[in-house]
């Protein structure tokens, strides 16, 4: 019977499955992991890392259990308002047959045509009926966004951050968040403004909006399809729609975000090679550590790929990324993930660079930090931007 690795754990772990911890451990232990990078080169010592990377970015791929196939973006802009810096669109374009996206599109002013893009994602956690509200200020606020904005963001709006230092960025809701959460649903009314209630009403509905992710998982599974998945293509649709603008250079692009964000960003980084350079902030990890130390906490449905985990893992997404340049950020202190996963994580994805012949396009920044972007690490990002997108990077 496969034996579960005894890992060093500096805290007490978040979480514990009761009787069924020795049989979920077993489990995950008998797991083949066969494309897992380390466990792939050791059982193909003649192998490439080119031939390791097709494998694994097409299981992944497979393991979204999504493909739209050729959509036209037909993109048009809703409203255009000029901002200090910038200006802000408000824009709506196809991603899928099943989906039309709305967005905003930051448009840096005074610079020279055509400049860097990125994508730009909102968070996992927080108030989940706003989503790209959380990072672009629209001239409405709330009081729970605001309060979320100082906790993460250092009181920032993040996408204004970049455009203010000359990138065009696109945000959009991720599925079930924002304008796309559920409504006439249950209690759900069919119609609401969330900047309109106050925070007892808010709160009342954010929940009732939250008790449906389950269903909304089981919807997407039987409809045969994944929450990441749905998620990818909209988000590779933002790609799209950066390359559609003139004023965008289609050969300097980029994605970042914190949290579920940075999830999405490991995601985009690693199935679309368009992506030259991402920052990833607060999701790195290892499997063995995580199911371990947290999964009720730091699992959610966006992280649910059946297929894809028993073959390989978290880190492994960073490295089929290459020769793409990306920054992994993890904080010593965010409670979601145990810090020896985030050093084993930092190790394998150096390794897998080197591997890939580009050792110096990955970085990893590992500050005292809780989970957060804050005002230092967006300092960091924007000189990895700065450096691969704007400078001499390579």
């Amino acid at each position: 019977m496969p034996v579960f690795p005894d890992l060093p754990l500096g805290r007490r772990p978040l979480n514990d499955y009761g009787s069924l911890e020795a049989m979920i451990r077993t489990l995950r232990a008998h797991q083949p992991q066969d494309l897992h990078a380390e466990r792939w080169r050791q059982a193909h010592p003649q192998g490439t890392f080119a031939q390791w990377q097709l494998q694994a970015k097409a299981c992944l791929r497979e393991g979204l259990h999504c493909e739209p196939g050729l959509v036209e973006l037909q993109p048009r802009t809703l409203e255009l308002r000029p901002r200090e810096g910038f200006t802000l669109e408000r824009v709506e374009f196809n991603t899928a047959p099943w989906s039309r996206v709305e967005g905003y599109f930051l448009l840096p002013t005074g610079v020279s045509y055509p400049v860097p893009g990125l994508v730009v994602f909102h968070a996992w956690g927080g108030p989940m009926l706003f989503g790209k509200d959380r990072i672009v200020d629209t001239g409405r606020d709330h009081a729970l966004l605001a309060a979320h904005r100082q906790t993460y963001y250092s009181g920032r709006y993040l996408a204004e951050e970049f455009a203010r230092r000359g990138y065009a960025v696109i945000v959009i809701d991720a599925h079930h968040f924002g304008s796309r959460a559920p409504r006439g649903l249950g209690a759900i009314p069919a119609a609401y403004d969330p900047f309109t209630l106050g925070d007892t009403e808010y709160q009342a509905l954010d929940t009732l909006v939250r008790e449906q992710l389950y269903l909304g998982v089981r919807q997407l599974n039987w409809a045969g399809t994944t929450w990441a998945g749905i998620n990818y293509w909209d988000d590779r649709g933002c790609v799209d729609f950066l390359r559609s603008r003139p004023e965008v250079d289609p050969e300097r692009l980029g994605c970042t975000g914190l949290s579920g964000g940075g999830w999405r960003t490991n995601i985009l980084a690693a199935l679309d090679d368009r992506v030259r350079a991402s920052v990833s902030v607060g999701w790195m990890t290892t499997g063995n550590y995580q199911q371990v130390y947290n999964v009720a906490g730091a699992i959610g449905t966006f992280c649910l790929l059946p297929g894809v985990w028993d073959r390989l893992d978290i880190p492994d997404l960073t490295i089929m990324a290459a020769p793409g340049r990306h920054l992994v950020v993890s904080g010593s202190e965010d409670e979601l993930f145990p810090p020896e996963a985030q050093q084993d994580a930092a190790r394998q994805i150096r390794a897998g660079y080197a591997w890939a012949g580009c050792p110096d396009y990955c970085g990893h920044y590992n500050p005292p930090k809780p989970h957060c972007y804050d005002a230092q690490i967006q300092a960091e990002a924007l000189a990895w931007f700065d450096l691969h997108l704007q400078g001499g990077g390579g």
